[in-house]
């Protein structure tokens, strides 16, 4: 592969949609003659991105995140523009495509519903054409890195959702992709579940250099995997940088909470600072750091007033998405 894993140049689609009008005479006359729409679900988007990096792909339902992954995947072919992923476009070259890359779709199986696991990794061994030795060695490894030696002989159907998850992130890398596609992966998993996939897609992107573009309405997951992320509303590119740019461009403040040894005061005033929620004997107070430093708050704070604990925080990734498409008025 070349330094870029993936180059996307200018891509749109566009879909012709069909317009059904209220009312009995409309519905009659839409069987004799249709009315269309087109809908731009990507317009002109581009974006590079590099071998092994792990890119957090977001935004809004109908943002045009799963027709972009879609694309990228060969399923679709774009109206206009070019991509390629590993020197390959995907829709034209499709089964030399699928071969090097993995996808796990979080509401799509890839696994046969009554067949036991192993089974449908057997199967999966012959679709992809690998060697007997090399799937020994890899399928070793995942069902040991997955925790799925129990789950191997239960067919797909009798495992609950984090168990079937894992092991579609398995099934998805037994050929040994250099690039993987991950759409929810996490979705309506337990917590413990959630952490073991997270820990396992971080072992997977920084330890074996697999590219990875993660696509989820789940911001832990982005907080917790991506060093990259790109906001797409409306079809186009709305941010592409990193977390904590997308922070500070949405979201510029931060958040002291005060717990107060007795009573909290009835009013406090603090330059460059503001009340937030008040809670039992604590306090949140919201402040722009570029504007007062934390040291000079808590140092006011702490001459002022008796604290039993002073506790400094980020504002909570979600509330800064959600500033964000209302910067950019995009619902969330």
């Amino acid at each position: 592969m070349s330094d870029s894993a993936i180059i996307v140049d200018r891509l749109t689609k566009t879909f012709r949609v069909a317009e059904r009008r209220p009312g009995a005479w409309n519905a009659l006359a839409g069987l004799v003659r249709r009315h269309y729409r087109e809908v731009r679900a990507i317009d002109d988007i581009s974006f590079r991105l590099a071998e092994g990096e792990l890119l957090g792909f977001v935004g809004p339902n109908g943002a045009g995140k799963s027709t972009t992954i879609k694309i990228l995947c060969g399923i679709l072919e774009p109206t206009a523009g070019q991509c390629t992923v590993g020197g390959i476009v995907p829709w034209r070259e499709r089964v030399r495509h699928v071969a090097r890359i993995g996808a796990v779709f979080g509401q799509r199986t890839q696994l046969w519903w009554d067949l036991p696991v192993i089974e449908s990794f057997a199967l999966l061994r012959d679709i992809y054409r690998v060697p007997p030795e090399r799937y020994r060695q890899t399928s070793d490894e995942l069902i040991a890195r997955l925790d799925l030696g129990r789950l191997l002989a239960t067919p797909v159907r009798q495992l609950s959702l984090g168990q079937r998850m894992r092991c579609e992130i398995a099934a998805s890398l037994l050929h040994e992709p250099r690039v993987l596609f991950l759409d929810e992966p996490t979705i309506g998993l337990d917590a413990v579940a959630k952490l073991a996939v997270r820990d396992f897609v971080k072992t997977l992107n920084r330890e074996h250099g697999v590219t990875v573009i993660l696509t989820t309405h789940d911001m832990h997951d982005i907080e917790a995997l991506a060093e990259r992320v790109i906001v797409i509303g409306k079809g186009v590119i709305l941010a592409d940088g990193s977390l904590a740019s997308l922070r500070r461009g949405a979201l510029a403040e931060r958040r002291l909470r005060v717990h107060f040894a007795g009573e909290p005061p009835a009013t406090i005033e603090l330059p460059g600072a503001a009340v937030r929620q008040r809670e039992a004997r604590s306090i949140e107070l919201a402040f722009d750091p570029r504007l007062t430093s934390a040291h000079r708050l808590i140092a006011s704070v702490a001459s002022e007033f008796e604290v039993e604990d002073i506790h400094l925080e980020e504002p909570p990734i979600e509330e800064v998405i959600a500033r964000f498409y209302a910067q950019h008025e995009v619902d969330g």
